[in-house]
């Protein structure tokens, strides 16, 4: 499926769900991965993740455009275009949207990876687990504004 497709997919969508026209552009980006689409306030250009189409199919796909469409409307008509808006709530539930997309198969094991670094307060001596290495020096203690310590965990004696 291609950018064209989708508009008229969108398009589609809006008039059969909403009876309203959905004016702007959709298109697909790539680089979503966390999250199935978004909508942009200042354009009011929806992206899609084509992801989510290729791994879970058109019927999850069109409950992420649904969602999209919810915020573009709400937002055309000056309503509760947010998630925490009754507005937004009482739409997506009478269009069918899902209110969260699923999270794909590759990220998911991206975090069940185990740690690999220990971030221990010289003060406190509370313990922070880290997937990913970063600099101690630019961080400081959440409890006591004490210096971190990084130390590197040993993974396949911990397994």
């Amino acid at each position: 499926m291609n950018d064209e497709t989708l508009q008229q997919w969108v398009e589609q969508i809006s008039m059969t769900f909403f009876g309203r026209a959905f004016t702007h552009r959709a298109t697909f980006n790539s680089r979503l991965k966390a999250t199935g689409g978004r909508y942009f306030t200042r354009t009011h250009n929806i992206e899609i993740s084509p992801h989510q189409l290729t791994v879970y199919g058109r019927e999850e796909t069109e409950k992420i455009i649904k969602h999209e469409l919810c915020h573009y409307h709400l937002h055309i008509l000056k309503r509760g275009y947010k998630h925490r808006d009754a507005d937004f709530k009482q739409l997506l539930a009478h269009v069918g949207g899902s209110r969260y997309c699923q999270s794909l198969p590759e990220r998911s094991e991206r975090q069940t990876r185990p740690y690999r670094y220990k971030l221990v307060c010289s003060k406190c001596g509370i313990e922070y687990l880290r997937r990913k290495k970063l600099d101690p020096a630019k961080y400081a203690c959440g409890k006591c504004r004490g210096k971190l310590i990084m130390i590197t965990l040993d993974i396949e004696n911990e397994a």
